[in-house]
């Protein structure tokens, strides 16, 4: 019977695969013992040795260690628990092979100099902990002092990343961009401006529901941002250039609108201040953070405003008094 019969350490290359002095060192180590020697001393196997030595190396591509295998072959450990330790070990390496990747890609993807290489690469590297203060910095510096006003806690959570702990590459990517957008501090001084002008037409609206206006029911007005949207949206699809005769009405309606919101004259000096806050809103800065945020946090994309910004920036210059 084949269980019975004997091999020579060159068949038994020949059945596993692995090379003579391969086997030999296995032998030397004890991780597959000889069934005996021939009269001449050559060592020979049985058909154990076989299996043994197709464990050994499975487990060796897997990349266990020689130590830990003679344990497993041995029954100090089992086989189970070996492999539930390799695969957590492996699944550290793979969070670290994509983080690399991903910070190679960005690496190309921009031509970085060594200096912006290794600034990424110690972004990417930041423990939970330290992305926390990070971020937890960026907000309070656009957030700070207005954490009274109502609604700004659910705004300043929609704008925190949060970078799962297994991350995809592209949300790694995502990340180390988002938090060297983070520390620009031009970017900080745009959002902390817009943050401020939402906290005042805030309170004035709430103002206005608290008063009413002129005696009539009060009604929260719409943030001007959701009318230059629809607005915008609409003479963009009639094909309107903001420039033309055919804008005006848009524009009176968005300015009507804004100096209700601000319980303000409907004038020159508050279209300057609209213009003002569309052009701010329409930093590329600030779509590019929410558009990275949504990959980071597994959002679905935000849809662009600039269209509409553009037009309505553009229809509302053309009717500001230089």
């Amino acid at each position: 019977m084949d269980g019975d019969r004997r091999y020579s350490i060159g068949e038994l290359a020949r059945r596993t695969g692995l090379a003579v002095r391969t086997i030999r060192f296995y032998s030397d180590r004890g991780i597959v013992t000889p069934a005996g020697r021939s009269p001449a001393g050559y060592r020979f196997y049985d058909a154990g040795a076989i299996a043994r030595l197709d464990l050994v190396r499975t487990l060796r591509e897997l990349g266990v260690d020689l130590p830990t295998i003679g344990k497993v072959l041995s029954q100090e450990l089992s086989l189970p628990a070996v492999a539930a330790a390799h695969a957590e070990a492996l699944d550290v390496q793979i969070r670290i092979l994509r983080q690399r990747r991903a910070l190679l890609t960005e690496v190309a993807r921009r031509g970085s100099t060594p200096e912006e290489m290794e600034h990424m690469h110690k972004l990417a590297r930041l423990s939970e902990d330290e992305r926390h203060r990070l971020i937890t910095d960026f907000l309070d510096a656009i957030f700070g002092g207005m954490d009274t006003e109502p609604g700004f806690a659910g705004v300043r959570r929609s704008m925190t990343p949060e970078l799962p702990e297994d991350p995809e590459a592209e949300q790694v990517q995502a990340w180390t961009e988002l938090a060297e957008l983070s520390q620009d501090p031009g970017f900080r001084a745009s959002m902390r401006g817009l943050v401020q002008d939402w906290g005042l037409h805030a309170s004035m609206r709430r103002h206005q529901a608290r008063e009413g206006v002129q005696g009539s029911t009060p009604v929260l007005q719409r943030d001007i941002i959701a009318v230059v949207r629809d607005q915008a949206a609409q003479a963009l699809a009639a094909g309107i250039e903001p420039g033309s005769p055919q804008a005006a009405p848009t524009v009176a309606a968005l300015t009507a609108h804004y100096a209700r919101d601000l319980g303000r004259p409907d004038e020159a000096g508050l279209w300057r201040q609209l213009l003002a806050r569309l052009q701010a809103v329409n930093d590329p800065r600030r779509e590019r953070y929410l558009t990275l945020l949504a990959v980071i946090n597994g959002w679905q994309a935000p849809r662009s405003l600039a269209p509409e910004l553009d037009w309505s920036i553009r229809a509302l210059a053309a009717r500001v008094p230089g």
